[in-house]
C-alpha cells in the first residue's frame, strides 16, 4: 500500500488539525496514511489520532506561532522555524516518503523545504485563509516565491474556502492557480447526528465544571488568541452583562491564557460572567466536545482573519444561532439574517446588540439555528472534501503506474 504522509510544525491544534484528521480517516482507506508532527502537541489531539487508529511520529522541535514585535524576537522566531521544519523534514524521510506528502506550510515563508520535498514526491498544501495586508515589496516577494514552486509540475493546492482560492491564485502561477481545488473546512454529518441525539445532562455538565446552571449561555470555541477576535468578546460581554444577569460567556480553548493574558482579562471586571474551558476538561473524544456545545444556546466567534472554522461549522450542524464576522471566507457559511448573523470585526458594540437580539428574539433565533443546521450538513460535508483529496492522490499512483507500464513496455 503506498504511503501518504501529512505534516505540520506547530503544537497548537485547532480547525488545521481536524480539517487534517478528516481527510487522513478517509485516505487510510485506500493509502497507508502516517502523520508527522512536534512533540509537546495537545494530549487530547493525540488521543483523537489513536481514535481514529491514525500512526504518528513525533520529532523534536516545532513553531512558535505566538505574535511578536521586536526584531531580535522575530528573528529568533523564524530561526525556529527553520530549526522546526529540519525536523520534520528528517522525520518523514525517517518513516520514508512514498506517495505524497500534504502539508500546510507556505511558500511565501518556507519555500526551500517545499522545493526539497517536491524534489522527492508529490507535494500538496492546504490553505486555509488569505494573509493579512501586506506591504507592495512583500507582495512582490511572495510573488516570486509562490512562482518558483509553481515551476514544480507535482506541487498541488487546496483552499478551504473560495476566498482563498481566489486570494492564492493571485499569487501562484497560472498552471497552479487553474487547478485549485477547494476541500471546505466542514462537519462529519455522522458525528454530528451522534453528539446531538446522545444523551446529555445540560445542568449536570456544567456543574461538574463549576459553572452556573441557571443561565444563558454564549459560547465560543477555539484558541484564545487575538486572531479569534478575543477582546472583542469580552468587551461585548461587559456590555450585555450591564443589562442582563441572566446570561454567562464561555471560551473553550485547548490552550489556557498566559499569565499577560489573564491579567487583561481580570481588567473587565467578569468574574461571575466569563469563564475560560480548558477543552480537555470536556472529554478526550470529538464527541464529547461536539455534545458540549449543547451547553449553549447562542455561538459567537468575532474573528479578525478566518477562513470558515470548523468551530462555527460544527455550531451550526449542531443547531445553535451563530453570530460571526463579514471577514475572509466566514460569508461562505453564514448569510447575514439568513444562516445567522455577520458583524463587522472589532466592533463590540454591534457584536452585543446581536447577542441581545438573539437571546430576546426567540423565533428569529429558532429560524437561523435550522437555517444555518441545514446549510452546514449540505454544504459542508467533510466526507465530500476528504474524498477530493483521495481522489488527487489516486490520480498520482494512477499516473504512477502509467508511466511504470509505459517503460516496461519499451524495455521489453
Amino acid at each position: 500500500m503506498r504511503r501518504v504522509i501529512y505534516a505540520w510544525d506547530y503544537i497548537e491544534w485547532g480547525g488545521a488539525q481536524i480539517h487534517f484528521l478528516a481527510l487522513m480517516k478517509e485516505a487510510q482507506k485506500s493509502f497507508e496514511t502516517v502523520a508527522v508532527f512536534p512533540k509537546g502537541t495537545d494530549h487530547q489531539f493525540l488521543k483523537f489520532m489513536d481514535s481514529a487508529g491514525i500512526r504518528y511520529e513525533l520529532f523534536e522541535g516545532h513553531l512558535d506561532a505566538k505574535p511578536v514585535a521586536d526584531v531580535f524576537a522575530k528573528l529568533r522566531r523564524h530561526l525556529a522555524r527553520g530549526r522546526a521544519e529540519y525536523a520534520m523534514l528528517r522525520k518523514m524521510e525517517e518513516v520514508g516518503i512514498d506517495l505524497a506528502v500534504h502539508t500546510d506550510i507556505l511558500p511565501g515563508q518556507s519555500l526551500l523545504s517545499l522545493v526539497w520535498l517536491c524534489l522527492r514526491t508529490d507535494t500538496f498544501i492546504t490553505l486555509h485563509n488569505a494573509q493579512p495586508p501586506v506591504s507592495k515589496w512583500r507582495w512582490l516577494l511572495w510573488k516570486m516565491k509562490f512562482g518558483v514552486i509553481s515551476m514544480f509540475s507535482n506541487f498541488h493546492v487546496f483552499c478551504t474556502n473560495e476566498h482563498s482560492a481566489h486570494y492564492y491564485a493571485q499569487l501562484f502561477g497560472k498552471r497552479v492557480s487553474e487547478d485549485i481545488k477547494i476541500t471546505y473546512d466542514s462537519v462529519n454529518p455522522d458525528e454530528i447526528e451522534s453528539a446531538r441525539n446522545a444523551a446529555f445532562d445540560r445542568r449536570e455538565t456544567l456543574r461538574k465544571l463549576g459553572l452556573p446552571t441557571d443561565k444563558s449561555v454564549v459560547l465560543a470555541v477555539g484558541q484564545f488568541v487575538d486572531r479569534k477576535g478575543r477582546w472583542t468578546f469580552l468587551e461585548a460581554a461587559k456590555q450585555v452583562a450591564k443589562s442582563d444577569a441572566d446570561i454567562i460567556f464561555l471560551w473553550v480553548t485547548p490552550t489556557l491564557p498566559t499569565v499577560l493574558d489573564l491579567q487583561r482579562i481580570n481588567s473587565y471586571s467578569l468574574e461571575n460572567v466569563f469563564f475560560i474551558v480548558e477543552s480537555r476538561k470536556i472529554g478526550s473524544q470529538r464527541n464529547d466536545i461536539l455534545k458540549f456545545f449543547r451547553v449553549a444556546e447562542i455561538f459567537v466567534l468575532p474573528s479578525l482573519i478566518e477562513g470558515v472554522p470548523i468551530a462555527l461549522l460544527e455550531a451550526m450542524a449542531i443547531g445553535l444561532p451563530c453570530i460571526s464576522t463579514n471577514v475572509y471566507g466566514i460569508p461562505e457559511a453564514i448569510i447575514d439574517e439568513e444562516t445567522g448573523l455577520l458583524v463587522e470585526p472589532s466592533d463590540p458594540v454591534l457584536l452585543a446588540r446581536s447577542i441581545t437580539r438573539l437571546k430576546e428574539e426567540t423565533g428569529f433565533r429558532n429560524r437561523l439555528a435550522d437555517n444555518g443546521r441545514r446549510l452546514a450538513i449540505t454544504k459542508f460535508d467533510e466526507r465530500v472534501a476528504a474524498r477530493i483529496a483521495v481522489q488527487a492522490y489516486d490520480s498520482i499512483l494512477r499516473e504512477k503506474r502509467t508511466l511504470i507500464t509505459s517503460k516496461e513496455a519499451s524495455a521489453a
